[in-house]
Order: C-alpha cells, then sequence, then structure tokens
C-alpha cells in the first residue's frame, strides 16, 4: 500500500494534476513523514518520489520544506539511513541553487558527511560530489571538492576509494592541465598499482572506467605517463591468463576469484576501441596486435563475445590497416560459441564491408585480401547455426547474408551460398528460417550480373520451387515471390515469376490455392496496362477458374473477398500512393538496366583483353619466327644457288629433248628459267613474313589446276581462250609453274598440227606430256 501511493502521488505532481500549493501542502508532508519509515524498502520509495518531486517543486518550497529538516537530519545522531537519505538529497538540490547559495548553506553539510564515521554514508556522499562540483561551478571546484576527493580515495575502505576513483573520472573534464598532472595522475597511479596487487574488487570497477580514464587524461599525459597507462591495460587483460615474464600460468585460481578476472578481461575488451584511439590506430600493429588477439582467443566466452560485439568499432578506427585483423575476423566467425557469432551478427553487415573495401594496397587487391580465407569461415559459421536449435541465430545470420553481393564476388557466391540457399529452402524445418534464405536468395539473384547464372538460378527455382513434388515448396514459391515484388521491377517480376504462380491455381493441395488467393491483389499490382494486357486476362482466368470449379469453403470464401478487392484497387487507391509506387518502380527498372550494362561493358572488356593478348601473343611469335628466318637466310641462299644450278641442267636437258620430238623452235621467253627462279625465290622469303602453311596448301592447289590444263589441252585441239587469262591473275609465286604448263600446252599443240594420226607422234605426245607434267610438279615443289 505505502509503495502504491508513493507511486500515486509522484503521477499527480508530473502529470500537474494538482496545484504545486495543494501538493506542497498535502502531499509532500506525507512524503517526508514516510522518509523514516521502519521498512527500509517502503522509505527508499519515498525517498525516490521526494528526489524526482525536487525537478518540479519552487526553490523556495525545497529550502523550507527541504533543507531546514535536512540540517538535523545529516547529524551523527541520526540514523544511517536518514544520514544516506540526506547525502542524496543533497545532491540532488545543489542543482537547483546558485553557487553562493550552494558553497554557503550545502557545503558545510557535505564536508560533514564526507568525514562521516561509517563507510556507506562517506561511499554515498562521494559519488554525489559530483552534482556538489557542478552545482557550485569551475572556480570553486578546485578548492572545495578535490581537496575532499584526495581525502577519500586514500579511504581505508575499498568502496569509498572506488566510488572516489569514479567520482574523479567522470570530473575530469572539471579540472585544469595542472591538477590533473600534479594530483590526478599520481593519485590514480597508486590507485592502479594498489588494486592490481591487493584489490581485486575494485579492479573490476576500475577496468570498466580505464578507456573513459585515458581519454580524459591522454592531452596532459608526457610520453612516460602514456606509456605506463598503455603498460598498466596490457596487464589487466591478461590478468589470471599470464604471469608477468610472459609464460603460460598454471596456477590454479579459486572459483570466485577467476571469475573476478573473467570479468576484468571483460571491462577490457569493452575498452578496446577506446584504447586502439588511446594507442593511435598507426601503431596498432606494434602496440596493440598481441594484446588484440589475446582478447580473442581469450578462454572465456564473455570475452570473446565482448570483442565480438565491438569489431566493427576496432575496424572503423584502423582504416587502412584494416587488414591487420582479418585473421581474428575469421577466427571469431568460427568460434565455437554461437553466442560469440551472434554478437558479432549485430555489425556483420557494417563489418565485412569495411573490412574488405581497405586493406594493404589500393583497388581491388584490398578486397581480394581477405575474400578466400573469409567465404569458407561464413561458410563454417552458416552451417554450425543449421545444425544449433537456435534457429533464431541462424534467422539473422541468413539475413545478414543479403549483404554478401557487396562483399564477395558473384562466382564465390554462386559456386558456395547460392545451393546452400536452396537447400535451407526446400529441407529446414523452421519457416522463418525458410523465408530468410529465400529472401537472402532473391539478394543473390537481384546483385548477380551473369546472365547465365541468372537464367539457371530462376530456372532451378522454377524447378524445385513453383513445379517442387512437395506442397511445401510451391508454397515457399509464393514467399519467394512476395520478396521478389518488393526486390524487383514489375517488369522483371513479369517475365520471370508471375506466369508460374498464376499456374498453381491447378495445385491439388487447397493451401496452396489459399495463399495464391491472398496474393491475388498483389500479383494484380505488378501488371502494367496496356503492356501486360495479357497477363490480366490471364490473371481474370484465374479468378473465374477459382469461382467456378473451387470445392473447397475456405478457398471459395477467399476468393470471393479477394475479387471485391480487385474491383476497389484502381479507385480506392490514392494517387500519390500510386504515383510513389511507379517512381520506385522506374529506380527499380534502372537499376536492372544498369545492371545489364554493366555485365556488357565487363563482357566487352574482358573478350577486348583476350583479343589484345592474342594479338600480343601473335606478334611475339612472328618476330621470334622473323628472327629464326633472318638467321637462317644465308644457308638457305648458298642452297637456292647449288639447286639453282642442278636445276638449270636439268631443264635444259628437258627442253632439248621437248624441242627435238616436237620439231618447232621455242619461244625465247620460254627458256630462261633462271629469271623464273629469281622471282619465287624473292617471293618465299622469310623477311617478308608471309605465313608458309597457306603457301603450302596454295601450291598443292596450283599442282592440282595444271594437271587438270594439261589433260583438257590434250582433249581439245586448240586451247581455250579463258585458260590464259587464269594464270596471268594468279600471285607472283606462280610463275614458276606457269612457264612449264605453257611449254607443255605450246609443244601438244604443234605436234598436234604436225602429224595427224600417226602412233609414234602420239606416243611422243603423251611422253612429253608426262614429262611437262612431272617437270610442272616438280617445280611447284620447289
Amino acid at each position: 500500500m505505502q509503495l502504491a501511493a508513493a507511486g500515486s502521488f509522484l503521477t499527480l505532481l508530473q502529470d500537474d494534476i494538482v496545484l504545486i500549493q495543494t501538493h506542497t501542502h498535502s502531499i509532500l508532508q506525507i512524503v517526508l513523514l514516510n522518509l523514516d519509515h521502519r521498512d527500509t524498502v517502503v522509505s527508499n520509495a519515498w525517498l525516490e518520489t521526494l528526489l524526482s518531486a525536487i525537478d518540479a517543486l519552487p526553490k523556495e518550497t525545497i529550502r523550507q520544506e527541504i533543507l531546514s529538516p535536512l540540517v538535523s537530519k545529516a547529524q551523527l545522531s541520526q540514523s544511517l539511513q536518514a544520514r544516506l537519505a540526506s547525502c542524496r538529497i543533497l545532491g540532488k538540490v545543489a542543482c537547483k541553487f546558485e553557487s553562493p547559495i550552494v558553497k554557503k548553506d550545502l557545503l558545510p553539510l557535505v564536508r560533514s558527511l564526507c568525514q562521516d564515521v561509517e563507510y556507506e554514508v562517506r561511499s554515498c556522499m562521494c559519488r554525489q560530489l559530483e552534482n556538489i562540483a557542478r552545482g557550485i561551478g569551475l572556480d570553486h571546484t578546485k578548492a572545495a571538492v578535490l581537496p575532499e576527493l584526495v581525502e577519500l580515495a586514500r579511504d581505508e575502505g575499498s568502496t569509498v576509494r572506488l566510488a572516489a576513483f569514479d567520482t574523479i573520472i567522470n570530473l575530469l573534464e572539471m579540472f585544469d592541465s595542472d591538477d590533473r598532472t600534479r594530483v590526478i595522475f599520481p593519485l590514480v597511479k597508486t590507485f592502479c598499482e594498489k588494486c592490481f596487487k591487493a584489490d581485486e574488487a575494485v579492479l573490476a570497477s576500475l577496468s570498466f572506467q580505464y578507456g573513459k580514464l585515458c581519454h580524459g587524461l591522454s592531452a596532459s599525459f608526457t610520453e612516460e605517463q602514456h606509456l605506463w597507462f598503455l603498460e598498466f591495460y596490457k596487464k589487466l587483460c591478461v590478468l589470471g591468463l599470464q604471469h608477468e615474464n610472459g609464460h603460460s600460468d598454471n596456477q590454479v585460481y579459486p572459483l570466485e576469484l577467476e571469475s573476478k578476472y573473467a570479468l576484468v578481461r571483460r571491462n577490457c575488451a569493452y575498452n578496446f576501441p577506446a584504447m586502439v584511439l588511446f594507442a593511435d590506430p598507426n601503431h596498432f600493429l606494434t602496440e596493440l596486435y598481441p594484446t588484440f588477439s589475446s582478447l580473442c582467443h581469450d578462454p572465456e566466452i564473455t570475452v570473446r563475445r565482448t570483442m565480438a560485439e565491438g569489431f566493427h568499432e576496432i575496424v572503423k578506427l584502423l582504416g587502412p590497416n584494416v587488414h591487420f585483423i582479418h585473421k581474428e575476423l575469421v577466427v571469431l566467425l568460427q568460434d565455437d560459441s554461437l553466442e560469440v557469432l551472434d554478437a558479432l551478427l549485430s555489425h556483420l553487415q557494417e563489418t565485412l564491408e569495411l573490412a574488405t573495401s581497405r586493406g594493404e594496397g589500393p583497388g581491388p587487391e584490398s578486397k581480394q585480401l581477405i575474400v578466400p580465407e573469409l567465404v569458407p569461415a561464413l561458410a563454417a559459421a552458416e552451417q554450425k547455426a543449421a545444425l544449433s536449435l537456435r534457429w533464431r541465430v541462424h534467422e539473422r545470420l541468413l539475413q545478414r547474408y543479403a549483404c554478401l553481393p557487396r562483399v564477395v564476388s558473384a562466382d564465390q557466391i554462386y559456386f558456395r551460398f547460392l545451393q546452400r540457399m536452396f537447400a535451407i529452402v526446400t529441407t529446414n524445418n523452421v519457416l522463418p528460417v525458410q523465408r530468410e534464405a529465400a529472401r537472402t536468395l532473391c539478394m543473390f539473384l537481384r546483385y548477380n550480373r551473369k546472365q547465365e547464372q541468372r537464367q539457371e538460378i530462376i530456372g532451378k527455382v522454377l524447378q524445385e520451387l513453383a513445379q517442387g513434388r512437395s506442397y511445401w515448396n510451391r508454397l515457399r514459391y509464393l514467399d519467394l515471390c512476395e520478396i521478389a515484388m518488393e526486390l524487383f521491377s514489375k517488369a522483371y517480376f513479369c517475365k520471370h515469376f508471375l506466369i508460374q504462380a498464376l499456374e498453381l491455381v491447378n495445385d491439388p493441395v487447397a493451401n496452396v490455392r489459399y495463399k495464391l488467393c491472398h496474393m491475388l491483389p498483389q500479383l494484380r499490382s505488378t501488371i502494367r496496362l496496356p503492356a501486360d494486357k495479357h497477363l490480366l486476362q490471364q490473371l481474370e482466368f484465374c479468378v473465374r477458374k477459382l469461382l467456378c470449379r473451387e470445392k473447397d469453403k475456405d478457398v471459395v470464401a477467399t476468393v470471393r473477398k479477394t475479387v471485391l478487392e480487385l474491383d476497389k484497387m484502381d479507385i480506392t487507391e490514392p494517387y500519390h500512393k500510386r504515383h510513389e509506387r511507379d517512381l520506385l518502380d522506374q529506380k527499380k527498372e534502372k537499376e536492372e538496366t544498369l545492371l545489364l550494362e554493366m555485365e556488357q561493358l565487363e563482357r566487352q572488356q574482358s573478350e577486348a583483353k583476350l583479343t589484345s593478348d592474342k594479338h600480343t601473343e601473335k606478334k611475339r611469335r612472328d618476330s621470334k619466327t622473323g628472327l629464326s628466318g633472318t638467321k637462317g637466310l644465308s644457308g638457305s641462299t648458298s642452297g637456292a644457288t647449288l639447286s639453282t644450278s642442278s636445276g638449270k641442267e636439268l631443264r635444259k636437258a628437258k627442253l632439248a629433248r621437248s624441242r627435238s620430238l616436237s620439231s618447232h623452235p621455242t619461244t625465247p621467253k620460254m627458256a630462261n628459267p633462271d629469271k623464273t627462279l629469281k622471282v619465287k625465290d624473292s617471293g618465299s622469303c622469310p623477311g617478308k613474313g608471309k605465313n608458309l602453311l597457306p603457301m603450302n596448301a596454295d601450291e598443292a592447289l596450283r599442282s592440282h589446276h595444271f594437271s587438270v590444263a594439261a589433260a583438257s589441252s590434250v582433249l581439245s585441239p586448240t586451247p581455250s581462250a579463258s585458260s590464259m587469262p587464269v594464270l596471268i591473275r594468279s600471285n607472283t609465286t606462280n610463275t614458276l609453274v606457269d612457264h612449264p604448263h605453257q611449254h607443255q600446252h605450246r609443244s601438244s599443240t604443234l605436234d598436234h598440227r604436225s602429224t595427224n594420226g600417226s602412233k609414234d607422234t602420239q606416243s611422243r605426245k603423251l611422253s612429253i606430256q608426262r614429262k611437262s607434267n612431272s617437270f610442272g610438279m616438280q617445280s611447284g615443289r620447289e
């Protein structure tokens, strides 16, 4: 009843239900009377009501009704409970009055309570010194408050020293540089050393406030003082794990002491981002990396979890030096405890993006620095969460994995994560996990820049979900359609997902048809007229089919309600909402078009790079071939000279035999094989960069042409008028084989004219033809 009354009176005052005068004369007296209640719980409740009422009461009322009786209640003759209440009331009213009044009326009571015989009173008043200092201002704090704090910091009671230490840290900005250097630093240093050696109970609070302490004093530190505080922090981080000499500590601590040491290390992990800033992020590798690694590998789960919670802050502070802690990020992702992984998930997207966007060296090389180690760690973390019974952790993990397209490459997602998402959607037993996996799958599809992979993903979605054998998978396809309508443009959704969703109107399971009926208004909103008129007709056909053939009563009721919603869609929706939705859809469509253009550009760049590499390789090979041809030029020239002389003798002998048989003089131009040989030699010189392979094919083709021409010359008595221009239009390299052919043709013609029907003459013609053919083939080979 007393607690209820205290709460009700506070509500009356805070909500201005009664006038202040009424509250002062009626309610405030009841509150002050019950401060001396024998039950501590009741008296504390009324004290809280009074402290809250002070904010709303006028100064004069506070002076008369509260401060006047406070002088007597703060005396040593009063009870401990009354003196503790007086400490809290003094701290509350100090901010309501001006500095002279506080100094004159309140400060004597403050000094008296700071020297109380009970350590609880001294500790309580010490914690109120912060409000007293802010009440009297900067000018009087040094003379009035600082001496009291120094004395309380040397108190015999550990709770009093701890209260003094906390108050000093909270008031650091009110002390000047001289006070920090001459008074605060020696005091804090002595306090830290004493706590480290003998007072483990105070170490927990000291380690919790250590980051704030170092930042408050850092501006006044010398290099030596800065180093001392940093080294002391390193000792706290390994407290209970190692000796000062660095060897492993095999000492077995009592359970209570071990838990205190673990709490100290956890507080050190909490303050680690502040200590990175204190030590300068540029000196992280030399000053703090061993400590950071030790905290990430600490045997206590709570310490590792605290490091995981603040990991994103450390990543921000390190900036371009973030590659120093890539190894520890992988370690925390692979931690045996799901609590550590859960703590890391809170800011996993920010952590991964910062950790992979910067690294050792500028440009894309920094992105590849961590990916080979990060991708297996992420996959292993998902497997661990899936095997546990904590499905909410698994759901959060899949939700964070939606950022992977901005962190790792599309190929890594495609080969390492995509199949896993399909497996979760189709086989997992927890519906929220399945839906989150479907959303992540859509995100992977949304930001994939390879057309082949996108088509394969969509095909697999349709095959395994839309056309799946289990109705559960078909329901997941409809869930995926809801997500796809949020992520993709209307055109993309209609092209790839809508028709398969409408086909589920024929599903044999009523649950699937029931869910489809609920989704019909959403599906209708994706259809754009008049471009998608055929889709609208198909949707209307589905509705008519459900109205005519449906037998399940729940589906029938739902489809009737859906028909009414479809009729009202274009009428009831405000114009501005429709316009906003259209603008958002245009933005999505532009992004999709931009992704396609980027894909085409990347493909063109890769093809151009491949072509240039092939061209460079070809030039390199040609240059090597040219060099080898130049080296062998002299040897081939001498060999050509020898072959030329022997070839001359052979051709002269053949020409002589041809003349004797034909009994007609040959043309002088036909008897000049030397000139022909020179032309061929110059045309086949390696220095010209000609390809030797096409030359051989061309020569084979020409030899075949020559043999056909020779056979036709035997059959026809007169040469064809079109055969000569063909040989004239051929390449200059054909010169060597043109002359024997002409010689053959003319000699056969002369023989035909001279003799007509003689067997000897015919045999001679055939022998001449064979010899000239062999001569032409030999010349072609040369």
